[in-house]
């Protein structure tokens, strides 16, 4: 799939880093050899910007350009500060409401949690600069527009996110079927940050080890997990439901 956030050739992503574009991720054709190759790793390496070492099938089937082996994705939005978001959140007089996505990595996922969040009312979203689902055409596709409009944070931890929400005063409410306590338990009326984990092994444990709550969705049926979008819902309208 080719999009307009997308550039190939590794001279034309040495530029783009170069100029401060936002680079969301590079995907580098494993054991690619030259020494403007190397020029480009060690810059990577300096702006620790996300990488992926992959076979050159998936430069392929990402663009039928002469790509060089390498293709990089550009986003389309600009990233906030997570200390000036929860500032100017907090002296607004509104409830502050944030979500944390632990290492999610599905775009259409990322992009129907985004839609959501705008619905509800969410001051900011925040994903770690490694691992995360990066911002593509999918995800602007998926979220109608929300992605533009929803205040986007990265972090290089998500851990450090918690402490920083926890510091200002904010609740961390880990969405987790590891507790025996639902979402209905929880108080969603105060200040609070809510985490979701990702598609494949939920919350990381060093971060559930330090939440402040831990709530879970009732299961009714034969299946043992929703879909993280679907969750991040429920979440996000019982917190509705409690502040209206």
């Amino acid at each position: 799939m080719e999009n307009n956030y997308q550039i190939f050739g590794i001279r034309a992503v040495i530029e783009a880093i170069q100029s401060g574009k936002t680079i969301d991720k590079v995907f580098i054709q494993k054991g690619l050899k030259g020494s403007l190759s190397q020029e480009l790793e060690t810059l990577l390496r300096k702006e620790q910007l996300n990488t992926s070492f992959v076979p050159i099938e998936k430069l392929n089937r990402l663009t039928k350009k002469n790509h060089q082996g390498v293709v990089a994705n550009i986003s389309p939005i600009e990233f906030h500060d997570l200390d000036n978001l929860i500032l100017k959140t907090v002296e607004s007089g509104a409830t502050p409401l944030f979500l944390l996505l632990d290492q999610l990595s599905d775009v259409r996922n990322f992009g129907a949690i985004i839609r959501t969040a705008e619905c509800t009312g969410v001051h900011g979203i925040i994903i770690q600069k490694k691992g995360a689902a990066p911002v593509t055409a999918d995800t602007v596709k998926t979220s109608a527009g929300a992605v533009f409009k929803v205040p986007i944070c990265k972090v290089d931890h998500i851990k450090d996110a918690v402490f920083h929400m926890q510091a200002s005063g904010i609740q961390v409410v880990a969405a987790t079927e590891k507790t025996e306590n639902t979402l209905y338990d929880a108080d969603f009326s105060i200040p609070t940050a809510i985490v979701m984990g990702s598609e494949d092994v939920g919350i990381a444990p060093s971060i559930l080890k330090i939440a402040d709550q831990k709530a879970k969705l009732p299961l009714l049926g034969e299946i043992g997990s929703l879909n993280v979008s679907v969750a991040c819902g429920a979440f996000l309208y019982e917190a509705v439901r409690q502040r209206l």
